[in-house]
C-alpha cells in the first residue's frame, strides 16, 4: 500500500496499551473488501440489473423506473435508520467484524438469488433487491469504520483512495466476467445469462471478501457487558443525534454528503438506463461505457487520495464536485458519442474523487473510539441522499417522460454540496475530534 519510507505515515501508529499494531497486510485486506462488494453496486444497481428490470422483468410498466428507485429508496431508508444503533452497538461491543460478515453472507445470497428474477416477476425482484441493498448499505458503513483504527491521520485520503481505487477495479472484474458471460451465450438465451450473471457476482463477492475476514483485526475492545449494549447503544445514539454541541463541523459536512451525494447516488442508479432509455445505447454497450467508467474512477481515487493528503481535504473535495457539474452539463447537452464518452469519464473521475475524498475527510473529524458510531451516522447521510436523488429522478422522469431533464435536475444537488462544503471548517473539526478522543 506504500512504499518502505512511507509506512511510518500511512500506517497508524499510536495505540493503547496492549492493543495490536497494525501490519500492512491489514491495509489490503481491508481495502480488498471495497474490491469485493464493488462488483454489487456495479452490476445490480448500475449497470446490468437496474437496465434489466426496467426493460424487460417490468416491461411495459408505465412507472418501471419509478418502481426501481422507490425500491431502492426503501432500502436505503431502512439502512439510514438502522446504521447509527448497528454502528453503536458495534463500538459497545468491539464486534464490527461479526455484523460485517452477516451482512456480506446475506448480500451474497440475496445477489444469488436474482437469478430466478424473469419477466413479470416485479414483486420478487424488488424484495430482493431491497435486502441486499439492505446488507450492501451495512457493510459499507462497517467496513468504513475501520479506517481510522488502521491509518494516520496524514494519510487518511490516500488509504481511502487506494480502497476506493481497488474497489473500482473489483467492479471492473465482476463487470467483465459478466460481460464475457452475457456475449457468449446464443441470442436466444442472453436473458438467461444476464439473470445468470448475478451468480457470477455473489461468488466474486464471496471470494474476494475472504481476506478481509481472514486477516483483519478487530481492535476496538468491548466497553460494556452483552447484556448492557443494547441499551447502552441507544443512549449513544440519542445523544449523537440529538446534540447540537461538540463536534460542529463534522455534522455540517454530513448535511454536505447528504447533498452531493444526491447526485452522485443518482448517477449510479440511473447510469444505465439512462444511457439505454435517453440515448439509445444497447445493453453491451452500456456495459462497456460503465467498465471504463469503472478505470477512470479508480484513477480519480488514487490522484484525488493522494490530492487530498497534501492540498487538503475541503479543497479537493470541492474541485471534485465542480468536475461533477462539467460532467452533468455535456452528458445534457449533447447526445454525440464522443461527448456523451467524454462526459462520462468525467463523471468516473468525479466519482471516484468525491467518494474517497468524503469517506476520508468523515474520517478526519472522528474521535477515537466513536469509529462505528461515527460512521453509522455517515452510512445515515449517505442513504438519505440515496433515497432523495434517485427518487427525485424517478419522479421527474416519470411526470416529464424525459430523462434528460431528470438528468440536469440531478446537478443542483453539486450545487448546493458546494455551498454547504464552505461552511465547514476542516482545522477547527480535527481540532475538536482529537480532544473529545482525549476526554
Amino acid at each position: 500500500m506504500a512504499a518502505p519510507g512511507q509506512a511510518s505515515i500511512v500506517i497508524r501508529r499510536a495505540y493503547p496499551t496492549g492493543v495490536k499494531p497494525v501490519a500492512r497486510r491489514e491495509l489490503w485486506a481491508w481495502a480488498m473488501f471495497d474490491f469485493a462488494n464493488s462488483g454489487y453496486t456495479t452490476v445490480v444497481i448500475t449497470a446490468i440489473f437496474n437496465a434489466y428490470f426496467v426493460a424487460v422483468i417490468a416491461s411495459g410498466h408505465a412507472a418501471a423506473t419509478l418502481l426501481w428507485t422507490t425500491a431502492l429508496a426503501l432500502s436505503y431508508a431502512v439502512v439510514m435508520l438502522s446504521a447509527p444503533l448497528i454502528g453503536a452497538l458495534a463500538d459497545q461491543r468491539g464486534n464490527k467484524k461479526t455484523w460485517l460478515m452477516f451482512s456480506t453472507l446475506l448480500c451474497v445470497a440475496g445477489t444469488a438469488a436474482l437469478t430466478s428474477c424473469g419477466p413479470g416477476d416485479i414483486a420478487l425482484a424488488l424484495v430482493l433487491v431491497v435486502l441486499s441493498n439492505i446488507a450492501f448499505g451495512t457493510g459499507e458503513n462497517l467496513i468504513a469504520a475501520f479506517l481510522p483504527e488502521l491509518a494516520d491521520a496524514r494519510a487518511l485520503g490516500r488509504v481511502s483512495g487506494y480502497g476506493w481505487a481497488l474497489g473500482y477495479g473489483g467492479g471492473l472484474l465482476t463487470l467483465a466476467l459478466c460481460l464475457y458471460w452475457i456475449q457468449s451465450a446464443d441470442p436466444a438465451g442472453r436473458e438467461l445469462a444476464v439473470r445468470q450473471s448475478m451468480l457470477i457476482t455473489a461468488v466474486v463477492f464471496a471470494l474476494a471478501a475472504l481476506p478481509t475476514f481472514l486477516i483483519l483485526v478487530e481492535r476496538q475492545p468491548p466497553a460494556v457487558k452483552r447484556s448492557g449494549a443494547f441499551k447502552a447503544a441507544w443512549a449513544e445514539v440519542r445523544q449523537s443525534l440529538a446534540s447540537t454541541d461538540g463536534l460542529i463541523d463534522l455534522r455540517r459536512f454530513l448535511a454536505c454528503i447528504i447533498a452531493y451525494q444526491a447526485g452522485v447516488g443518482t448517477v449510479i442508479t440511473v447510469a444505465a438506463i439512462y444511457t439505454q432509455e435517453a440515448l439509445g445505447f444497447s445493453t453491451v454497450d452500456s456495459i462497456k461505457l460503465i467498465m471504463v467508467v469503472n478505470l477512470t474512477a479508480a484513477v480519480g481515487a488514487l490522484a484525488f487520495g493522494l490530492l487530498q493528503d497534501r492540498l487538503g481535504h475541503r479543497f479537493s473535495l470541492g474541485l471534485s464536485l465542480a468536475l461533477w457539474l462539467v460532467a452533468l452539463a455535456l452528458l445534457w447537452a449533447s447526445e454525440s458519442r464522443s461527448v456523451v464518452w467524454l462526459a462520462a469519464n468525467l463523471a468516473g473521475l468525479s466519482l471516484g474523487a468525491s467518494q474517497s475524498a468524503g469517506r476520508a475527510l468523515v474520517a478526519y473529524l472522528c474521535p477515537a473510539g466513536r469509529q462505528a458510531e461515527v460512521f453509522g451516522l455517515w452510512g445515515l447521510a449517505v442513504k438519505l441522499s440515496m433515497i432523495i436523488g434517485p427518487l427525485a429522478y424517478g419522479l421527474i422522469s416519470w411526470l416529464t417522460g424525459d430523462h434528460r431533464q431528470s438528468m440536469l435536475a440531478t446537478a443542483s444537488f453539486f450545487i448546493v454540496g458546494l455551498l454547504l462544503l464552505q461552511r465547514v471548517d476542516v482545522d477547527r473539526g480535527r481540532a475538536r475530534a482529537v480532544r473529545d478522543a482525549l476526554t
